[in-house]
This record gives structure tokens, C-alpha cells and sequence, in this order.
């Protein structure tokens, strides 16, 4: 279950804290402008502030300030402009279609735009049901700017106030996604879970570990000033420290559940990776009410009972028992999860001290870290061809804005053409995954909306009820939006139906007719969803390509990093964000490949395992660099160097082949080799006790990245 859905945690997430913002300035809003005014007046200045309000989500103020006053112009020329065209039926149609299709091709400027194109439609929706002359028009949109502006300000008012307050929210989220994670990790000691499926089931999670990992670098890491912002750097910065160490616990455990399986040792192992999720969470949870974490979970009875396990090993091996392989695996994972336990005591110490300054990369340009937008109009200009999804995009939602409103205007009840369009440009999304689960969500929470509704007026029709339930549905729309879409669904459907009987109680028919819309809308979306389609798997090749040309970057920071080629791990830092960025879009890019018809679905499997070995390269690499630091004393730098630089040339030559665009045809002698090529350096005559991991994590690491031609090659037969 998602940590804000919990009650123990969402009264202190900032979707909450979103919702109660929301609400309040909405219905202030709305009851200042009553006070001065009449209801119409009030409702245009609390749609032009519900517009704005939209932009209204977690981020940098000048980013906000940027994001939300682009909402008041382009919201407010579209009102003018939809205005103006009503008089006029034929010129109003065509500027729906135009309007419908600029605000799609808006969607080329990423997740951001989303928000922004859905206030833009929705005002264009509402704007076109009222007919007013040219003075009219203006003092409409004066009004609508009028109330776009208020919640600007009193938006930026409240984000300035709690902008350190969000920064600890939105931090909070990734470790309690970070905890996830692990949860997941600990079942692959439980013999009772199958492991490919929980290797697919952990991919999955990781691109929304990753987002909210970005979510977290762009709020904390744009502009950390004091000794408060000092303090949630350094708990982001140890957290992205544990990560790795996670990583690092990668293993063989089909060879460990082998070896461990008539041994209560796999439980142990389990239950202490379940108890380092739950300590990661106290530190979420008190990062989320301002407070310093402190430990109060005890390792040490499962830890003992690992050391017993050791010695048991140990005393067979003495026996003459061959137990050599399960004590030396059981040692390794011992010892990564020392480390893990021991960085979980540092996210708890980073949230109680007090820094002076910012203990972060001096003069470091974060840049690279950050998430990097350009608003450029040309972006829009470069994807004017029938080849761009976007384009297709944009058309496919104007064909079916037009066929909505021509079946508004053909249904024989006093059908709201406004309702049907406004139900197709909600459900209808870029990608056949989320239009599909977008409709199902829109037509599940209208219903059930229409029903609490029908029973609040017929059996509790009281005002003082009735405004107590609108403020309760105002606060839960924006609060489940990006949550749980469904609830938001209910919510905003009670709280525009109410809105509408208080403004007109004498239609009867007020809820029926807004089901039967709401299900042609649906019927209209999912007929042009066809139309025009994207198919995810036509965007395969070239994601493939982005995670084997950032891989092979990574691969090079990585080696640099280990061979002490570096004075800091900050270059290493940066390629390990792209590549799992990477790999987190190729993973998304799959699951919604998945809810897309079975015809449309391409190299399902080799896709799968393709995310998985590039995964494993990482858990390698993470390894490399933990068996580096625990077996620092006594290092023979020289040829450990050589044996690096000797597996750093083979794994590098590996991925150039595998990027090479005759790798599926022409495959280079020797390649297969490469797996299980022995390193060439001499450590026989240097001692030192990490050669034997040392080695065994370069094999593994040469194999997996053999695995991954294979893989690439499958993909890009199987799409073409």
C-alpha cells in the first residue's frame, strides 16, 4: 500500500497538505468574492483560481512562480478567445478543435506541461456554454484573471512559507519508497516467492524509487541556504548512499536458497532486511514531522544468529563437509548488510545534527543532477509530422473533441456538449495505458460520485451538510489526483453535481444526465484511443540504444571511480543517475506495453531480462566498490588496477558491440569469450584477502554483460 494511504502517514504527506492548500484558497476565494458580489461572479473568479490551482504541485518557488503564471495567461487568452468565438457556432467549433489540438501538442515539454494542457482544456470547456457579447467577454475574462491571480499569490504566499516544510514531505516519500524496496528485497529469501517474479516486481518499483528520488534532487538540491536545508541535503545525500549499498546486496540467491534451504538462516536474513525497511521508515516518519530520527530497532538477535550459522558452516567445512560455497555467500551478504545497518545509523544522525553550512559537493555544479526544462516554441514546431507521437497525439484528441460535440448536439435529451468534452480530454492520454486506466477510473468514480450525491440530496438535503461535504470533496480532489485517480474521480463528481443543484435545484434529472455524458465521453475516448495509436513498442529500439549508450558512460565513471582515477565520486554519481533515469523510462515503457493489446506486444521477455542484466551491472559495480572499502587495509593498488583496467576494456567492448548497428547480424569473434574470460593479472603473488570477490564480481559482471547483446539483439528482431 502507497505510504500516504496509510492514516498513520497521510495527514503529514504533502498530497494532504496539496488538498487542504487547494481547498482553502479555493473557498476563500469563492466566499470573498461573495461577499461582495453575486454567485455567478463568484463562480467565474473560483474556475479561473481552480485553474491556477492546478499548476499547484511540489516545486522550486521560481519554477512555480514560472509554471503557474503561464497557467493565467494561456487559461485567460483561451477564455477571451472562446468568448469571443461563442456567438458563433461554426467559428466556436473550429476554435475548440484548434485550441484542443495546441494544448496537446503542449505534452512535448514533458511530465510538467501535463497539469497545464489539462487546465487549458478545461477552461476552454467551460467557457463554451455561455454566449456573451464582445463587452461581456472581457469583463468575463477580467473576472477569470482576477481569481487566476489571487491563487497565484496566495499559492507562492503559502509555498514561501512552507517551502522547507515541503522539502522534508517530498524527501520523506522517496525513503518510504526506498523502504518499499527493500520489502521487496527481502523476499528473495523466501523460497516460498518465485525469483524471476520478484526480479521483474523489483524493476518495476525502481522507476518510481527513481522519480521520486528526482523528485527529491530538484526541490533539496536547487537551493540549500541554511542550517534546516543543511539538514535535508545531508539526510538526501545518505539515503542516495544507502541506495548503492543496497544495490550492492545483489547475489546469487538461487544458489544461496540452494545451499540455505534446511537452514532457518534465510528466515533471519529476511527478517532483518523487513526491520532495515521499517527503521528506514522512523527515519521518514520523522522527517515528516520535523523531527530528529533516533534508532530504536535492535539487529542483534538476527545478526547472532547469523554468526552462528557461520561458525556451523565453519565446523562442517572442518569436518570435511563441502560447505565452502553456502559460508562464502552467507559471509558476503553478512557483511553487506553490516554496511547497510551501519549507513541506516548515519540517515539517523544526519537528521539530528546541526550544520553551519550545507555539507554538500563544494561549488559543485548540480546541474546535471537536476531535472532540465526549456520552454522553446520550436519544440512544438520539430514535432509537426505524422511520424511524432505527440502530433498524432494532438490530432486524435481534436477527431475526437469533434465527434463528442457532434454527438452532443445529435442527442435528443438537454444533453451538456461541454460535459462530454470535458470526459474525453480527461481520459483521453498520450499512451493507450493510460487511457485505458484513466477510463476506467473516470467511469468507476462518476458512478459511485453520482450515487453519493443522489443519496445526499434525497435523504440528508441540508445546507449546512451539503457545504460540508463540497469543502470535504474540494480537499480530497487535488489530495487523490496524483494518488489514487479513482478518488479524485468521486470527489470532484460530488463536488460539481453539488455545485450545480445549489446553483439550480429545479433539474431532476441533474445526475442522470450527467452519467449518461460522462459514458458517451467514454465511449467517444476509447473509439479514438485506436485512432492514430502509438504503440509503445515502436519506441523500443530507441530506448534500448539510451540505456546501452548512458551504460557504457557509467561503465566508464565506474571504472575511473574504482581505479582512484577521480578525487571525488561525483562524475560516477551523475552516470549512475542517468543509466537507472534510463532504465526506470524503459521499465515504464514496458509496463504500459503490457495493458496495450497482446498484438501489440513485442519481445516482452528478452525486454524483461535486457532491464535486469543492465541492473545487475550496477548491483556489480556497487559490490566492486563496497569490497574495495572493506578490504582497503593492505591494498595492492597496482595489480588491482590492472585486473580493473583489463575488465573495464572487456565490458566496455561488450556494450560497443552490443550499440554496434550490425550487432544483430555480424557478431564480432570472440564476444562470447568475453564472459568467461579470466583476468590475465598476476595476483598470485600479492596477498590479499579480497582477491577471491574481487574476481568473482568481475566474472559476474563480464557475464551479465555479455547477456546483454543477447537480449538487444532479440529486441530489436522482434520489433522489427
Amino acid at each position: 500500500m502507497h505510504y500516504a494511504l496509510n492514516l498513520r502517514t497521510f495527514f503529514y504527506s504533502h498530497y494532504f497538505y496539496l488538498g487542504l492548500r487547494f481547498a482553502a484558497g479555493l473557498v476563500g476565494v469563492t466566499l470573498i468574492t461573495l461577499h461582495f458580489s453575486d454567485m455567478t461572479t463568484a463562480m467565474t473568479v473560483c474556475i479561473g483560481a481552480l485553474c491556477t490551482a492546478l499548476m499547484d504541485m511540489p516545486s522550486p518557488l521560481r519554477h512555480k512562480f514560472n509554471e503557474m503564471s503561464a497557467s493565467v495567461l494561456l487559461c485567460s487568452a483561451v477564455t477571451l478567445l472562446i468568448s469571443l468565438c461563442a456567438p458563433v457556432p461554426w467559428l466556436l467549433m473550429t476554435m475548440l478543435v484548434v485550441v484542443s489540438f495546441l494544448a496537446c501538442m503542449m505534452v512535448v515539454y514533458g511530465k510538467k506541461s501535463m497539469p497545464l494542457q489539462l487546465a487549458t482544456l478545461f477552461i476552454m470547456t467551460m467557457s463554451m456554454e455561455h454566449e456573451m457579447s464582445v463587452r461581456q467577454s472581457f469583463m468575463h475574462t477580467g473576472l477569470f484573471t482576477l481569481g487566476a491571480v489571487t491563487y497565484l499569490a496566495y499559492a507562492m504566499g503559502i509555498s514561501w512559507i512552507l517551502r522547507h516544510r515541503i522539502k522534508q514531505q517530498v524527501l520523506a516519500e522517496a525513503l518510504f519508497e526506498l523502504a518499499a524496496y527493500i520489502d521487496i528485497k527481502a523476499d528473495f529469501y523466501d523460497t516460498r516467492y518465485n525469483l524471476n517474479e520478484q526480479f521483474n516486481k523489483l524493476v518495476r518499483h525502481q522507476s518510481l524509487l527513481a522519480d521520486r528520488q528526482q523528485a527529491s534532487r530538484d526541490l533539496i538540491l536547487r537551493a540549500h541556504q541554511n542550517s534546516k536545508d543543511a539538514i535535508v541535503v545531508q539526510v538526501h545525500v545518505c539515503m542516495l548512499d544507502l541506495y548503492e549499498l543496497i544495490l550492492s546486496t545483489h547475489t546469487d540467491y538461487a544458489q544461496l536458497r540452494m545451499h540455505l534451504a534446511d537452514s532457518p538462516v534465510l528466515g533471519t536474513l529476511h527478517d532483518l532486511a523487513y526491520k532495515a525497511a521499517r527503521d528506514i521508515e522512523s527515519v521518514a516518519y520523522d522527517v515528516t514531522r520535523k523531527k530528529a530520527s533516533y534508532a530504536e530497532i535492535s539487529y542483534t538477535p538476527e545478526l547472532d544468529a547469523i554468526e552462528a550459522e557461520l561458525a556451523a558452516l565453519q565446523q562442517r567445512i572442518d569436518e570435511g563437509k563441502p560447505q565452502q560455497e553456502a559460508l562464502a555467500v552467507l559471509r558476503a551478504q553478512r557483511n553487506k548488510i553490516r554496511a547497510i545497518i551501519k549507513m541506516i545509523g548515519e540517515l539517523h544522525q544526519a537528521s539530528q545534527k546541526v550544520y553551519d553550512t550545507t555539507p554538500f559537493w563544494v561549488d559543485a555544479d548540480m546541474g546535471p543532477f537536476l531535472s532540465q526544462q526549456k520552454y522553446e516554441f520550436r519544440m512544438i514546431l520539430s514535432h509537426l509530422r505524422m511520424d511524432s507521437p505527440i502530433f498524432r497525439f494532438s490530432l486524435r484528441v481534436a477527431m475526437a473533441i469533434s465527434a463528442g460535440l457532434a454527438i452532443g448536439a445529435w442527442l435528443p435529451y438537454a444533453a451538456h456538449s461541454y460535459w462530454i468534452v470535458l470526459t474525453i480530454v480527461i481520459i483521453l492520454k498520450p499512451s493507450f495505458s493510460m487511457t485505458k486506466q484513466r477510463r476506467r477510473d473516470r467511469i468507476v468514480g462518476t458512478v459511485i460520485g453520482c450515487v453519493i450525491t443522489a443519496l445526499i440530496i434525497k435523504f440528508l438535503n441540508y445546507p449546512a451538510l451539503i457545504l460540508g461535504v463540497l469543502i470535504l470533496a474540494t480537499v480530497a480532489m487535488p489530495t487523490f489526483v496524483y494518488l489514487r485517480y479513482r478518488y479524485a474521480a468521486i470527489a470532484v463528481s460530488v463536488m460539481i453535481l453539488l455545485q450545480m443543484y445549489l446553483i439550480a435545484p429545479g433539474n431532476d434529472n441533474l445526475i442522470m444526465e450527467r452519467l449518461v455524458d460522462t459514458m458517451v465521453g467514454a465511449a467517444v475516448a476509447t473509439a479514438f484511443s485506436f485512432v492514430l495509436a502509438n504503440w509503445e513498442y515502436q519506441s523500443l529500439p530507441r530506448l534500448i540504444r539510451e540505456v546501452l549508450d548512458v551504460n557504457l558512460r557509467y561503465m566508464q565513471a565506474s571504472f575511473d571511480l574504482l581505479q582512484g582515477k577521480g578525487k571525488d565520486d561525483f562524475a560516477y554519481r551523475i552516470e549512475r543517475k542517468r543509466l537507472m533515469d534510463s532504465l526506470a523510462a524503459l521499465s515504464s515503457a514496458l509496463v504500459r506495453m503490457l495493458d496495450e493489446p497482446a498484438r501489440k506486444q513485442r519481445a516482452v521477455e528478452d525486454i524483461n531480462l535486457f532491464i535486469v542484466q543492465n541492473y545487475l551491472l550496477v548491483a556489480h559495480v556497487a559490490a566492486l566498490r563496497a569490497i574495495l572499502r572493506r578490504h582497503a587495509k593492505e591494498l595492492p593498488a597496482g595489480p588491482v588496477n590492472a585486473m580493473l583496467g583489463e575488465s573495464h576494456e572487456q565490458v566496455v567492448g561488450v556494450l560497443t558491440q552490443a550499440l554496434a548497428p550490425q550487432a544483430a547480424h555480424a557478431r564480432r569473434p570472440g564476444a562470447d569469450a568475453l564472459a568467461t574470460a579470466a583476468t590475465t593479472a598476476d595476483t598470485s603473488s600479492v596477498p590479499w584477502s579480497g582477491w577471491p570477490l574481487v574476481q568473482r564480481r568481475i566474472r559476474l559482471l563480464q557475464a551479465d554483460a555479455v547477456k546483454i547483446i543477447v537480449h538487444s539483439e532479440a529486441i530489436v528482431r522482434n520489433v522489427a
